[in-house]
């Protein structure tokens, strides 16, 4: 997997592969005294995290004075007594600091990366080769289960400093899968050659984004080219939810898989399994769920809250009780796959719910209004929710030319979720380009436009501009667009 010239690396990273693997799999058979790996493993995180200078932002003296000397104390004493105490860590704090996590100097580090910043500034997040080791095989254990070396895979993450696509196409050597990574530009968003790709390598499986995957469908359609068919769709980094994923399923024919959670910051927490559950990855982490009544320990039983990640795995740069800010759910079942760790589903973020006259309005409701039935006459294959005043507007894409009646169906299964609120649809040729950026920015900043900001207006291009204030002006919500946009 990884060719390095200096022998002494080489002999620890092949002694890292063996131990963790078999780590890996005892925590999967449920074998695995997780008790004792978690002590030991927080022991040796705190003492790393004792020459990371974020923790003095973040922590006080009292509390930080006992973690170079963890290591020396009873392991399951610091786990029951010392972490308790530890602060949590925002969002806000790391991303104010994140460069004084590191506890190795940058050039020690493998590649250099960034978190995408949307919500607060970049955080660096750089791997090292004992993390993508680890990281690599508790994916590619799990992704083992329905890979095979036969497939055939296709990148497509635009996300150059973003770690995932190249740890995919770790994990993807790891199972024995050829795989290609290629660009698409987001200006022109040209996809003839990756669909020529497609079928000249017959590519079967898709890994990325469902924005990239659905401007790609988008793009065959336009160009009167055959839409690309998948065996499997590994999708990632966006809030997808049922609605989505059947929609998905019947453009392209694949199994779709939510394949990975996690961060740039932290790795990946959880991984999906041949059942399409995301298993929490509890040999690398200790995981604790938080609300208004406390902060606790993912214990494997049903409950729901805000994820908090203290990373096991990541000593060049520990986290401690870092709080993502995703509300998750530990549904507490027994997975048929046969592996033995909690199973968790994402319920998105907070800021990701749409409030409108005092109505949140959710990602998946939304797409189930669009998807969990079909349509008469027209696929919705993507869509943008534009806000004004008193109307909404969504623009769609789809696979003919709707019409008015069309139109008026589609407005009406909407109007539910928007009560009080005049709804139109209008269908265009393509979105604007702030569409395809989920994986960046997330639902509700790629895929609602609030035009009450007036800044808004020049993020739509024409002649979606004039689509939009038309929509508006026949809503009565808008005589025009604002003096000064073009």
């Amino acid at each position: 997997m990884l060719l390095l010239r200096d022998r002494e690396q080489n002999t620890a990273v092949g002694k890292l592969v063996e131990e963790h693997t078999r780590l890996v799999r005892e925590t999967h058979a449920g074998t695995a005294d997780l008790t004792a790996v978690h002590a030991g493993k927080l022991a040796r995180a705190l003492g790393h995290a004792a020459g990371s200078a974020l923790y003095r932002h973040t922590a006080d003296a009292s509390v930080r004075a006992d973690w170079p000397t963890a290591e020396l104390r009873d392991p399951r004493a610091v786990l029951r007594e010392l972490f308790p105490r530890l602060p949590l860590l925002g969002k806000a704090e790391l991303s104010a600091h994140g460069e004084e996590a590191f506890t190795r100097p940058l050039a020690e580090f493998l590649h250099y990366y960034e978190s995408s910043g949307t919500t607060g500034n970049p955080v660096a997040a750089p791997k090292a080769v004992d993390d993508l080791v680890i990281n690599t095989i508790n994916i590619g254990e799990l992704w083992a289960q329905f890979l095979q070396p036969r497939d055939v895979a296709l990148i497509l993450i635009n996300a150059p400093f973003a770690p995932a696509a190249y740890q995919f196409e770790k994990v993807l050597e790891y199972v024995g899968v050829m795989s290609f990574r290629p660009w698409v530009d987001n200006i022109t968003g040209d996809y003839g050659r990756v669909l020529r790709l497609i079928e000249s390598l017959n590519a079967n499986v898709f890994v990325g984004p469902p924005s990239r995957l659905l401007e790609m469908i988008q793009f065959a359609h336009r160009n009167g080219l055959p839409a690309p068919r998948f065996d499997r769709l590994l999708l990632m980094a966006e809030q997808t939810g049922p609605s989505f994923v059947r929609h998905l399923e019947r453009l392209t024919g694949g199994t779709a898989y939510v394949c990975s959670y996690g961060s740039s910051e932290t790795g990946t927490t959880a991984v999906t399994c041949r059942e399409r559950n995301l298993h929490l990855q509890t040999q690398s982490y200790l995981l604790e769920l938080h609300d208004d009544t406390g902060t606790r320990p993912v214990d494997g039983s049903a409950d729901r809250g805000e994820l908090v990640v203290t990373t096991l795995d990541l000593p060049a740069r520990p986290l401690l009780r870092y709080r993502t800010g995703d509300r998750v759910e530990i549904t507490g079942e027994t997975c048929a796959c046969g592996v033995r760790t909690p199973v968790l589903r994402t319920l998105g973020r907070e800021q990701d719910v749409v409030a409108l006259s005092g109505n949140g309005v959710r990602q998946n409701d939304l797409e189930a209004a669009l998807w969990s039935t079909e349509l008469p006459g027209h696929t919705v294959f993507n869509y943008m929710l534009v806000v004004r005043d008193r109307g909404v507007v969504l623009l769609v894409t789809t696979d003919g030319t709707p019409d008015e009646t069309w139109n008026a169906v589609v407005a009406e299964r909407l109007a539910p979720l928007f009560p009080g609120l005049a709804v139109s649809v209008r269908p265009v040729e393509t979105l604007p380009p702030l569409a395809s950026l989920g994986q960046y920015l997330g639902w509700k900043l790629s895929r609602v436009l609030d035009l009450n900001d007036e800044r808004n207006w020049a993020r739509l291009p024409e002649p979606i501009n004039a689509v939009v204030a038309e929509s508006l002006r026949q809503l009565g919500t808008a005589s025009d667009k604002p003096e000064g946009t073009h």
